[in-house]
């Protein structure tokens, strides 16, 4: 066989070994665009049987309303109030906990066995059932610590939920910043404590606010730790607001009120066997999951502008 037989032979059997990975190539991405639609449609299913179910419901009075035992009446006021309060709570408990605990085990916690256990518990602890959490609460915050079934005692339940979730994202934030950042800063004679309040903070704002949000989005939408510590499931006033009221309320009183959330007004109107209270729950259902992608959103569009202004 000449010369040019051979390479012809050789140059034939590339193009099928490239011929048969490309179909392979071709079926890998067919199944994965597969499983993308998969759920893409599952989820505008499920959105759009909630705006169908629930859109004539959909107006300002359910939204002003207090829940009711007539389901044409009743509303999602004290149920979207107490979301927005416990989140507050949440926010304000998880964020400087979360962001503290991951600085330090990323700029300060010495390499030994000890911190290698911390940091694998607490990775595993973004995985433990939210319940573990609602139980936990309700021996220390409910009744040790005395707060009851109050705003308090449900904000750092979900506080705890969502603060492994927080210290991870900081970590994997600022382990992103390159190591010539923290050279180019101690070379000039900065502290640590400088570095990381002018550079390490900064730089990985963005990753850490996307965390947070992300967190946020799944504490919003919990039900069983907060039904474990014992949220009502009908609630028909407000917490006083700060200075208001006969006798006047002080500024944190709303912290120890009874409350109410999304997800448990919806578990309350499903439990029903009226129709109508089915379509109070989807409609519900839709404004908690506008919440939810709102919030999310939020964090594409804040990492989004924060990224843009880090240049390195």
């Amino acid at each position: 066989m000449s010369d040019t037989a051979v390479v012809a032979a050789r140059l034939q059997e590339i193009r099928r070994i490239i011929a048969r990975h490309k179909r392979w190539d071709l079926l890998f991405a067919l199944l994965g665009l597969c499983a993308l639609m998969l759920g893409v449609l599952t989820f505008v299913s499920l959105f759009a049987q909630m705006v169908v179910e629930g859109g004539p419901r959909l107006s300002v009075d359910f939204f002003t309303n207090f829940p009711s035992r007539r389901p044409e009446q009743a509303g999602i006021l004290s149920a979207w109030v107490g979301s927005t309060l416990v989140m507050i709570v949440t926010a304000l408990a998880a964020v400087p906990l979360g962001v503290a605990a991951g600085v330090y085990l990323e700029e300060y916690a010495p390499k030994n066995l000890m911190t290698d256990i911390i940091e694998i518990n607490v990775t595993n602890l973004a995985g433990v059932p939210s319940i573990v959490y609602g139980l936990l609460a309700l021996g220390i915050f409910v009744y040790q610590f005395g707060f009851g079934q109050s705003i308090l005692s449900a904000g750092l339940t979900l506080a705890l939920l969502i603060l492994p979730v927080v210290i991870v994202a900081t970590r994997e934030a600022i382990r992103a910043i390159p190591i010539y950042v923290r050279e180019g800063a101690y070379g000039c004679g900065a502290t640590q404590w400088q570095v990381v309040r002018d550079h390490i903070l900064p730089y990985s704002s963005a990753g850490i606010l996307t965390g947070v949000i992300i967190g946020m989005a799944r504490a919003i939408g919990e039900t069983a730790p907060i039904i474990t510590i014992g949220a009502l499931t009908f609630i028909a006033f407000l917490p006083p607001a700060p200075f208001t009221g006969e006798p006047m309320a002080g500024p944190f009183d709303w912290v120890f009120a009874p409350f109410t959330v999304m997800p448990i007004q919806m578990f309350n109107w499903t439990s029903r066997p009226e129709e109508a209270f089915h379509q109070n729950a989807a409609a519900a259902g839709f404004v908690l999951v506008l919440m939810t992608l709102t919030m999310n959103a939020l964090a594409i569009w804040i990492r989004y502008r924060l990224r843009k202004n880090i240049k390195w």
